[in-house]
């Protein structure tokens, strides 16, 4: 039977997508009258919301202050980019080991996707490079991995990526993709690792960079 979709639920997704998009900006403060008001729900679903979003670390109680949306900030970024790097080049390993026939050829569908979405010259959703990630994350089969990797981690990297989205490297990290989906399709495992931390790491350092510009020019 499936589960029950509840207001609560509901109101959690919405505010989780206002805050990876920025409609609710890093480091506001939460007035839940005016949440409330603007996204039409009443207090008692919002509270239950807000609770599950600090579990998820997308917003955090301040003592004194309250609660606020996190805070974009260089060193939280490259904590979560280096967690990210060795857990994923981790899934490499495994997915190397595992991955299946369909999965191998479901992902090089996706890649030859993304392939003609980027010579559109147009700056579109960063939901196919996301699912590439996914896609290996779930081939690895280590169920532990995969729910550390897609929950809160996943979620606050989106937040960076999403405020920070000129920085996209489209054809160069499709390249990346494709490099390491061989060495997944020719089991090599070591070299899938380390071709995916490589591949985060740039990642990270681009994403740092233009953070740090975005942050010079919002205290100019």
């Amino acid at each position: 039977m499936e589960a029950k979709h509840t207001l609560a639920d509901q109101t959690f997704e919405q505010l989780q997508q206002g805050i990876i998009c920025g409609d609710l900006a890093p480091g506001s403060k939460i007035n839940e009258q005016e949440i409330a008001a603007r996204y039409g729900i009443s207090r008692g679903p919002l509270r239950e919301a807000l609770q599950r979003l600090e579990q998820r670390r997308l917003i955090e109680r301040i003592p004194h202050v309250g609660a606020r949306v996190i805070n974009l900030t260089p060193q939280h970024l490259t904590d979560l980019y280096q967690v990210r790097a060795e857990l994923e080049a981790m899934a490499c390993q495994l997915a190397a080991a595992r991955i299946s026939t369909v999965e191998l050829y479901q992902l090089e569908n996706l890649l030859d996707r993304q392939e003609q979405v980027f010579s559109s010259e147009e700056l579109t959703s960063l939901q196919d490079d996301i699912d590439f990630h996914v896609g290996v994350i779930h081939a690895s089969g280590n169920q532990t991995l995969i729910t550390t990797l897609t929950g809160d981690l996943y979620h606050q990297l989106q937040i960076y990526r999403h405020q920070c989205i000129s920085s996209r490297r489209p054809l160069r990290a499709l390249a990346q993709h494709r490099q390491i989906l061989a060495a997944l399709a020719n089991r090599d495992g070591e070299l899938a690792a380390l071709l995916m931390r490589r591949h985060i790491e740039a990642g990270a350092a681009n994403t740092a960079k233009v953070l740090s510009a975005n942050m010079e020019e919002f205290q100019a």
